[in-house]
């Protein structure tokens, strides 16, 4: 029987949800074959169920194990809908080395914003999580990117961010490559006091804080 679309998004959502990596990407294909769009197969399905997992583990049901086979999930249906998308090449000019820094393994809202990121044509470099606070820069080096996007959901940790500014000021760096910085405990006033470009407190002002940047710089290198 042929499903409706709303059925189908609502199937994307549940794989992401009950960690069915091993299945999601034949359903994925599915999806695309009867003739839903991509787009809406992503924002309305895997991207909620991720959002779910995270609300999950905020709730203790679920825990790191549990959330990388979501992510696995996630990753495999973005796999399988990502080349069906009407963007066939990065529109954006902004290169962006994104990660968690060192000391924490959070990175579920890392992972939703890097691939929102995607979706918008931006070209993303995504080092994981428990970066070491050297591998953004060489990371940032390597690619010629000019943004480095950190987060943290741990307040000892989210001091690297501070070292990663000063590491790129001793590289002679600093003035080509814009910092933006979230997560829980990271505030707009912490953001100011290390001098960081730009913080954003969810998905949504992370891409209105990457449009700004991408308008106000392109990359210098």
């Amino acid at each position: 029987m042929i499903k409706t679309q709303q059925e189908m998004l609502q199937m994307l959502f549940n794989a992401v949800v009950n960690m069915e990596d091993e299945t999601i990407g034949q359903l994925a294909e599915n999806y695309i074959k009867m003739g839903y769009p991509a787009m809406e197969g992503i924002n309305q399905g895997l991207i909620p169920g991720m959002k779910k997992a995270g609300e999950l583990m905020e709730h203790g049901v679920y825990s790191i194990p549990e959330i990388l086979i979501c992510s696995m999930a996630l990753d495999k249906g973005l796999s399988v809908l990502r080349p069906h998308l009407a963007k066939e090449k990065w529109e954006k000019t902004s290169r962006i080395v994104i990660g968690v820094v060192q000391g924490d393994i959070h990175d579920i809202g890392k992972d939703l914003i890097r691939v929102m990121m995607e979706l918008e044509g931006y070209r993303v470099y995504d080092l994981g999580s428990d970066v070491p606070l050297e591998q953004f820069i060489n990371k940032a080096k390597e690619v010629q990117a000019n943004v480095i996007a950190m987060s943290s959901l741990m307040s000892t940790p989210m001091l690297g961010m501070e070292k990663v500014i000063n590491m790129l000021k001793e590289e002679g760096l600093r003035e080509k490559i814009s910092v933006i910085v979230g997560g829980a405990p990271v505030s707009p006033e912490f953001a100011q006091r290390i001098k960081a470009d730009g913080y954003a407190k969810d998905i949504a002002e992370a891409l209105v804080l990457m449009d700004r940047l991408e308008k106000n710089s392109s990359p210098k290198h």
